[in-house]
Order: C-alpha cells, then structure tokens, then sequence
C-alpha cells in the first residue's frame, strides 16, 4: 500500500537499459591509480553541496565519498552544449551544480525533449553501470556548471559498493508488494539507483505542498501520513488528520509519479526510521511500466479522503 505523493513533471521515456550490470568482481583489468584533481576550499565546498543530496552517493563509506569528492573535476557548459550524446559510451557521470538541461531522446527519427534537470540532480550513471550506450542526448540551455566523475573511478566505488548494496538489498526488495511484479533483473536495477536515509521520532520526512523528485520504501519503522484538508484551508480548526501508517515493505511518495502535482499530504517519522529512496527521473528511465500499477492506489486514496473530508478534491483537483 502506498500514501499519498504528487510531483513535478516526470521523464516518460519507456525502459532503455536492457544490459546486466558492470561487476566489479569479474573485471581482469589492472586496478587503475586514485584520480585526484585538486581544488580550492572554495571549489571542495561548491562540490560537496552540488553532491549531498546525490542518492548514489548516500551508500558510499565516508573515505570512498571522499574519493569520489577528490576524483571529480569541474565542468562549465555553454548554452545548447551537448554534454553527452544519444548513443556514444559513457565516459563520465554528472552531477549539476547549476543550470538547466534538456533530456532529448530520438523518437521515430525526431529528438524529442522529455524531461529536464532544473538546477540539481545527476546524469549518466545508467550507461556505465550497465555497459550501454547513452540512452539520451543532454543539452545545457544555458550557462551553467558540473562536476564530472571519471568512468573508472565510478565502477571501482559506486558499481562495487552497487554490487555489494544489491547483495544485502535482494531479500528485502523481493518482498515489497509495488516491486514483486517485475523480473528479478528489473528488482536489481532498482537495487541499483536506491538511497538510504534515517529520520529520527517525529521528524517530517515530507511536506505537503512541496515539490517531488522521489518516494520511498520503509525499510525499518514506522511512518503516519497526516493531511490537511484544502476544503477547509481557511477555517482554523485545519489540522492534520491522519490518513494512515506505513511500515516494513510499504511505500509512500508514489503517486508522484502519476498525478505530476505538489505533495498531497505530510509524513511523520513514529520513532525511529530508515527508508529506501528511489529518484523518481531514475525510476521511470528504467521502469516506466510501474506507473500503471501506482494509478491503482488513487481509489483507495479518494476512500479515505471521502471519509475523512467529505471530499476527494484534494487528490484529483
């Protein structure tokens, strides 16, 4: 079961990534040296900042984060600079620091912009951690800025800490009702673009209203999602009301994925809690099919909501 979610515009681009992933165990190459690029303190914390909320990242031990921080380099781009092209090899992954960036797929012969990447967020991970060519054509529409990382540096610390995240991950991924459906291949590469965060008692881990670029799977805990209702946005007795709870193998967030609209409703850390996160853009480039399954949730939804507001306006309008 999931709870109530609403997001920005997603990427519809159907699944591309066909290939099994990079393992770092059956590699025979020589283990290349540690990259390092040096940098200023002004640059490291420019950097750091562009990567804290890099979900690829958050698995990462601090001393690999730290290599990966050292390996990568800075990358200005002029506007309709092509920072990677449908087709080639991947050759680095990207994290943006600032700008924005067409996400442009041939379709039927014809480039067709499907998504963009406003200001934040990373590209490129898929070609290297599957051995494919770039499933798509990024375009900086203005001045902006990356920060590169290196191929080999990315499969010798994300692809082998990936490897070791889908070892420990497997069991638990099986078990959760959104993903049971899919191929075991197609649990992997979710295992693949997963991130991790705790919350603490009480803490909001989203707010109604803002903005969505993810959703979540509970891992260990427990969660209540509290509304307010907008029909009675002006009355002062407006409080939350709680909608429902999630535990172990649920999700919440998902419908971000279908209504493409704010947050419908809050949700509350009950004690402690760690939850999976799964980036939205990176969900529907491998999955897109998981979309249907989600719209089934929004019936159970409206239920609630006429129960509780005597509406369901706050779901659907």
């Amino acid at each position: 079961m999931g709870t109530l979610g609403c997001g920005i515009d997603t990427v519809l681009v159907p699944p591309l990534v066909c290939a099994e992933a990079f393992n770092p165990d059956d590699d025979d190459e020589v283990e290349e040296p540690r990259v390092v690029h040096p940098k200023t303190d002004e640059q490291r914390c420019r950097l750091q900042d562009a990567c804290k909320d890099i979900l690829l990242f958050k698995t990462l031990e601090q001393e690999q984060f730290s290599e990966v921080l050292d390996a990568m380099f800075e990358l200005r781009v002029q506007p309709q600079e092509h920072v990677i092209d449908q087709g080639d090899d991947g050759d680095n992954f990207y994290v943006i620091e600032r700008g924005i960036y067409d996400i442009v797929v041939l379709i039927d012969g014809v480039g067709t912009c499907v998504g963009q990447y406003d200001n934040k967020g990373s590209f490129g991970e898929l070609a290297l951690m599957y051995n494919t060519p770039r499933a798509a054509t990024i375009i900086a529409t203005q001045e902006g800025a990356l920060w590169g990382l290196d191929r080999a540096t990315f499969r010798r610390l994300i692809v082998k800490n990936n490897a070791k995240k889908r070892r420990l991950y497997e069991q638990f991924v099986e078990s959760v009702p959104l993903l049971k459906s899919l191929e075991l291949s197609e649990r992997m590469k979710i295992v693949d673009v997963l991130g991790m965060k705790t919350f603490s008692d009480g803490e909001r881990i989203i707010m109604q209203g803002d903005r969505a670029d993810c959703f979540y799977i509970v891992e260990t805990g427990e969660v209540k999602i509290m509304m307010k209702s907008k029909t009675k946005a002006n009355q002062e007795d407006n409080v939350e009301v709680e909608i429902t709870r999630c535990s172990r193998g649920q999700y919440f967030g998902e419908l971000a994925l279908v209504t493409n609209k704010p947050r419908a409703a809050s949700v509350y850390a009950v004690g402690e809690v760690k939850c999976l996160v799964i980036d939205i853009q990176a969900f529907e480039r491998l999955l897109g099919s998981c979309k249907e399954i989600m719209k089934r949730n929004i019936t159970h939804y409206e239920e609630q909501l006429v129960a509780l507001f005597g509406s369901s306006m706050d779901l659907r309008d």
